[in-house]
């Protein structure tokens, strides 16, 4: 995770640190609990600081939301570099697409509070894409030189595969659904032989 740099270009202090990734982590569960009208004393309440302290970091509710979303997309591009260092190509591979369903999971609850107060989020949501595709290519790449994912792989096809289930489910349980076909896209990947 990226550490959010003070108005005077200095890094913040360890204790502003912290807790500014707790108001993100409870924000998070917050909304994802509530919704984005989630009262942001009970946020602050919740994270163990006091409102000033949340409002001084994210001054409004939009911003709130953006930061929640960035940081789960940095955390996921994060991943994707601690899993390619610590596990076989294809659990890597495994390991980022379910924490991608957990982002999509994000997104659908962060995108209608957003298109609510900025009318059109894209620019919110147009440099995670880049970051999602180049992950998503360098893992795939590295599984393929493994010789455990097919050469004719299109790693976009995983992503959209997943987008498809989490946008075409009505069903509250799609990111279960979503993390068996994890499963699936990995065994259907396979070379065959």
């Amino acid at each position: 995770m990226t550490k959010k740099r003070s108005s005077d270009g200095r890094k913040p202090r360890a204790d502003a640190q912290r807790n500014r990734e707790r108001i993100l982590e409870v924000a998070k569960r917050a909304f994802t609990r509530s919704g984005a009208d989630t009262s942001l004393d009970d946020i602050a309440r919740q994270a163990g600081v006091g409102p000033g302290t949340l409002y001084r970091h994210f001054p409004t509710r939009e911003e709130l939301l953006k930061a929640v979303y960035r940081n789960e997309l940095e955390n996921l591009a994060t991943a994707e570099e601690k899993f390619a260092e610590t596990r076989p190509p294809v659990e890597a591979l495994r390991a980022w697409l379910l924490l991608f369903v957990d982002a999509i999971a994000a997104k659908q609850l962060i995108a209608p509070a957003l298109n609510t107060l900025l009318g059109d989020p894209k620019k919110v949501f147009e440099a995670s894409y880049a970051q999602m595709h180049q992950a998503i290519h360098r893992l795939v790449k590295r599984a393929v030189k493994s010789g455990d994912i097919r050469k004719d792989l299109d790693p976009t096809d995983l992503l959209r595969a997943l987008v498809g289930v989490a946008n075409v489910a009505s069903s509250p349980d799609w990111q279960q659904s979503a993390r068996r076909l994890v499963d699936i896209l990995i065994a259907g990947s396979r070379p065959i032989k």
